[in-house]
């Protein structure tokens, strides 16, 4: 009877003893877990790649340095080669983000555009620019008929618009650029750009080393390549500065939205950083960069 009393206690002490276990053991995975699902979310990693606009690449670079020096275990390729090459290469799945100044469908297939997934990032402004000696004979402003007149070919000395007796240079972007798209509608009606084969080119910064360089030269850019001294000068269009303020109170006419597309939703990683180049925490920098915040604009078409 003793030896059966013994036995008895000594199953319900294995069995107390095993629960104990068993919740310590449950208590342990998941802590494990909470800990892994943290570290998951601390710890991003992964690649991501993007390609487009040479307008947009200031921004996309600035605000990838910074999201890596909080994500080190990501790693981020950012190249140009013009709105529709981005567009493009998102189309066909070899880059994750497509850098555009325009809107998909004015680049691609309908078919093809409806598979993109549009983040609008920011607004940017294009300005025309001058050569320093084009600017310093007197040219500080054009009409726009004077403008269009410049970049169609028709006007072809910078003394007919009471510049210097020097012939006039176009340094001129490729039809497959988003910059060359906003600034023939929004500066020149939509008149076709004369092109000049010798001084095509397909990135913002060489084109402002061009018309740096060039007597006589006049070109235009993002106002992202104009935030330091970058050794020319800019335009008004009809009297009105190609500037942020301007462009935010609706008067100065170049401008338009930015976007990054995705094929479908994005991944993670993608979307991660996405979301940083558009939050808040980000976006006080845009402005120093020569980029402008979309929630400014007092005018949203145009």
């Amino acid at each position: 009877m003793k030896l059966k009393k013994f036995i008895a206690m000594m199953a319900v002490t294995a069995m107390v003893a095993g629960m104990a276990t068993g919740c310590g053991g449950s208590k342990s995975d998941a802590g494990s877990d909470s800990t892994g699902s943290d570290t998951k979310t601390e710890s991003l990693s992964g690649t991501i790649t993007a390609a487009g606009s040479s307008a947009l690449k200031p921004l996309a670079d600035d605000a990838a340095d910074s999201f890596l020096n909080e994500n080190p275990d990501v790693s981020i390729t950012i190249d140009a080669g013009g709105s529709g090459e981005g567009l493009k290469q998102v189309s066909e799945g070899t880059v994750d983000i497509g850098n555009s100044d325009v809107a998909a469908e004015d680049k691609l297939d309908a078919d093809k555009a409806k598979e993109l997934v549009d983040h609008q990032v920011c607004v940017i402004t294009m300005a025309p620019i001058v050569n320093e000696d084009v600017a310093k004979a007197g040219v500080k402003s054009l009409t726009k008929d004077q403008l269009i007149s410049i970049f169609t070919g028709k006007t072809t000395n910078w003394k007919e618009v009471g510049g210097p007796d020097e012939n006039i240079v176009l340094v001129t972007r490729p039809g497959s650029s988003g910059t060359r798209a906003t600034f023939q509608k929004y500066a020149l009606d939509g008149n076709e750009e004369a092109s000049n084969a010798s001084m095509e080119t397909d990135d913002s910064g060489v084109l402002l080393t061009n018309v740096k360089d060039t007597k006589g030269a006049i070109g235009y850019v993002a106002l992202s390549y104009l935030t330091g001294d970058a050794g020319v000068e800019t335009v008004a269009i009809d009297g009105v500065e190609p500037t942020l303020e301007n462009t935010y109170s609706g008067e100065y006419p170049v401008w338009t939205f930015e976007h990054m597309y995705t094929k479908g939703e994005p991944n993670e990683v993608v979307s991660a950083f996405l979301d940083y180049i558009t939050g808040d925490k980000y976006g006080s920098q845009m402005e120093k960069l020569g980029y402008g915040v979309s929630s400014k604009m007092t005018k949203t078409e145009h």
